[in-house]
């Protein structure tokens, strides 16, 4: 196909509120190099990392929580430190591939494609290096995405929707490191947090799928939506959690309830993080870590056979996410906000205009 010299989407221009995201008519259409294709975005879904992003909520002078961290000043709130502004947002991306650099042949023209958010670039002083997209490099939030060919996965197969693949990389991806890392097994008892949410909610199926007894933490309003996604039981999000009860909590809230989710594990258990939407700073009682042997987990990076094995999954049709509401792109604003707002359970997902 001929490639437009422009497309539509939208920048972000500097961190701050909604008004930083600005739509546009006259973006440069990237050209791929060696070793890299273009996507045409089909799908793109809303995640926290977009918000947090655009607030810079990742600079370390920002201690609240997502919703009471905007308008904070801050130079350097990206994943990586500074961002180059303008930026293209976006970490969810699914995609047709258009045009091949130099150097491509794994994947087809045509090839209907997913890539996780976080992409591992290994170095000898950093194993654990990485980028993300809509961060370190463009994202979504456009009609096309330039992206190396290696960071790619072939979804043609998947018995999925556009839509539905547009909002499964960020928040699945993230969920399977999360499980891998605490090391979830079949017939455990699983708690996950923020259940009703894209990330709690993955996790809540691939716990499933692992056959581990999951229970979900989320408001009552959303409780049919997580028991559908495979949990066995609800428990409201400001309601006790029992004590001694969990081999392992998959934790993606954090805030003031967190010394009760070390309290809700076995000896034994295993905690395991990748997020704090009600607020990175937390407080708890060090012996209920080593007097029951607790093992905390961090989990950003993901190997590559992390998302590799989600993408087996996906293409077997063993996940189906919940996608509660699209927007056109250009829709950006009312979308976060009803993000924000927690009015639906699952996925948001924007839709970029046709050329």
């Amino acid at each position: 196909m001929k490639l437009p010299d422009t497309m539509s989407g939208v920048v972000l221009t500097g961190h701050g509120g909604p008004e930083k995201l600005v739509w546009r008519d006259d973006i440069p259409v990237p050209r791929p190099g060696r070793g890299a294709v273009l996507v045409k975005v089909a799908a793109a879904g809303i995640n926290n990392t977009d918000i947090n992003t655009r607030i810079g909520w990742y600079a370390r002078e920002v201690t609240s929580s997502t919703a009471e961290a905007e308008g904070a000043e801050v130079d350097a709130g990206g994943w990586a430190g500074a961002l180059q502004f303008p930026r293209i947002q976006g970490g969810d991306l699914c995609g047709h591939v258009v045009a091949l650099g130099e150097g491509a042949s794994r994947l087809k023209l045509g090839a209907r494609v997913i890539s996780p958010n976080c992409l591992p670039r290994p170095r000898p002083d950093n194993p654990l290096h990485f980028i993300v997209i809509g961060s370190e490099i463009d994202g979504a939030f456009a009609q096309y995405c330039l992206m190396r060919e290696d960071d790619l996965y072939d979804v043609t197969v998947a018995p999925l929707s556009d839509v539905e693949l547009g909002a499964m990389p960020c928040a699945y991806g993230t969920a399977e490191g999360l499980v891998t890392k605490a090391g979830v097994q079949p017939a455990e008892r699983v708690l996950v947090t923020g259940a009703s949410g894209g990330v709690g909610m993955a996790a809540v199926q691939l716990c499933t799928l692992r056959g581990a007894h999951v229970t979900g933490v989320a408001a009552p309003s959303k409780a049919d939506a997580v028991r559908q996604a495979g949990a066995v039981e609800v428990i409201g999000r400001d309601d006790p959690l029992p004590e001694n009860t969990f081999h392992r909590v998959i934790d993606v809230v954090g805030g003031d309830r967190w010394a009760d989710l070390l309290r809700a594990l076995r000896p034994g258990g295993h905690y395991a993080a990748s997020g704090a939407i009600a607020g990175p700073m937390v407080t708890g009682d060090l012996r209920d870590i080593y007097l029951k042997d607790l093992t905390l987990h961090g989990s950003t990076f993901q190997p590559v056979e992390v998302f590799a094995r989600l993408v087996d999954v996906i293409n077997a049709g063993r996940l189906k996410p919940l996608v509660s509401q699209t927007y056109p792109l250009q829709d950006i604003h009312a979308a976060q906000a009803d993000f924000e707002a927690k009015r639906y359970p699952g996925k948001l997902v924007l839709i970029p205009p046709e050329d």
